[in-house]
């Protein structure tokens, strides 16, 4: 029989075999794969509001914000992230996955039906699987086909005995596509489902005051149909962090129940410091969110005129789609060694291998120029092998 470490070193040689692999590297070179879209992890004024809060103290939150953890600050920035987005009441948890996770399960149960895009992020898939929900797969941004479950759903079920949830992120960040969020509006009106919507990877960029793609294609009243909607701290506004917006009934059942909510050490209290004017400074900077909507576009235009395979992306994440693991590492390697950090993408996390590009407002059109030449260099030293 073999042992337990027989069987890791057994795992990890498949793994290895497969090409996929994977350590832990020190960022280095022209970031093209963080999530820092707005740039606001580096950004001098940040730098400078956090000299001007250093003697917050304690450097820990200590307990749980049930306990002792809570802060002022951060009853503060979830009243302020709330009106930002136009919601009743906010949540702040630890990261954005406790956030997705913790909401799942906390709503869903054995007895009602959880409808989820395939593409949904893990954290979403692993609510769904914790809470014992009957999950119902629909094809990736297929809403004929989440039409079509639920109204077996119906069928199935058509007393409602059993609640129905819907979940979708609104921006994917490994394909870099949206759902049509009209349409499914529409379906929440006719179907009645609870909707929970993940803008982690839109917030900053997209609609008035970066405030996300709900603001960009639905109206206010829509806005406000929608149930939950969740957010991160940990890209456009560069720190980290987890916030749900919902009813304050809402809000009031997620701090009783929610079990990654009551039994997670708060955030550090200067997390909530810094988020606050974090917020505020998002939604000054509609130049530099343009520009960087700018240089998608042209990436993506010169991507294609060059023969690079992209996903159906309209965003500014950048997915280009090679054909295996290997040259897909080989790729993210010799961009690497020219400056230029770009990571490859592999199964199980995508079905497809790629590079992820994903740009951010730091970025600078000589960077888009040299990033697409340095890719045809590469492509004539995988071909030329």
């Amino acid at each position: 029989m073999a042992t337990h470490w027989e069987e890791v070193q057994k795992k990890l040689d498949s793994i290895h075999e497969k090409q996929l692999f994977r350590e832990t590297k020190v960022y280095q070179g022209i970031d093209f794969c963080s999530n820092d879209y707005m740039g606001l992890a580096t950004n001098p004024r940040m730098l400078e509001f956090f000299q001007t809060k250093k003697e917050v103290y304690p450097f820990g939150s200590t307990a749980s914000r049930l306990v002792r953890g809570n802060r002022m600050s951060m009853d503060k920035f979830e009243s302020e992230f709330a009106h930002f987005v136009e919601g009743e009441a906010a949540l702040l948890v630890s990261t954005g996955f406790t956030a997705n996770f913790g909401l799942i399960d906390s709503i869903a149960a054995p007895d009602c039906f959880v409808f989820s895009d395939r593409l949904n992020h893990a954290s979403i898939l692993d609510g769904i699987r914790i809470s014992g929900a009957q999950k119902k797969y629909y094809n990736h941004l297929d809403l004929n086909h989440l039409r079509t479950l639920l109204e077996k759903a119906n069928i199935d079920d058509p007393g409602y005995k059993k609640k129905r949830i819907v979940v979708t992120e609104t921006l994917f960040s490994m394909d870099g596509d949206s759902p049509d969020l009209k349409t499914l509006l529409e379906l929440k009106r006719e179907f009645g489902f609870v909707l929970v919507l993940d803008e982690a990877h839109a917030f900053g960029i997209y609609g008035s005051s970066g405030k996300g793609l709900v603001f960009r294609d639905l109206t206010l009243s829509e806005i406000k149909s929608i149930d939950y909607r969740v957010y991160t701290l940990g890209k456009s506004l560069g720190l980290e962090g987890g916030i749900i917006v919902t009813k304050k009934i809402g809000r009031d059942h997620l701090v009783n129940v929610m079990r990654s909510f009551i039994f997670s050490t708060a955030p550090l209290p200067m997390i909530s410091e810094l988020a606050s004017f974090a917020l505020s400074f998002l939604g000054t900077m509609d130049k530099e969110r343009a520009d960087l909507l700018s240089l998608a576009n042209g990436l993506k235009n010169s991507l294609k005129q060059n023969g690079f395979s992209i996903t159906e992306t309209t965003s500014h994440i950048v997915p280009l789609l090679l054909e295996t693991e290997k040259e897909a590492l080989f790729y993210a390697n010799g961009l690497q060694e020219k400056g230029l950090d770009v990571r490859a993408i592999r199964p199980p996390t995508v079905p497809t291998p790629r590079l992820r590009i994903s740009l951010n407002a730091k970025l600078k059109l000589n960077d888009i120029q040299t990033l697409v030449e340095e890719l045809v260099r590469v492509r004539e030293k995988w071909n030329s092998r």
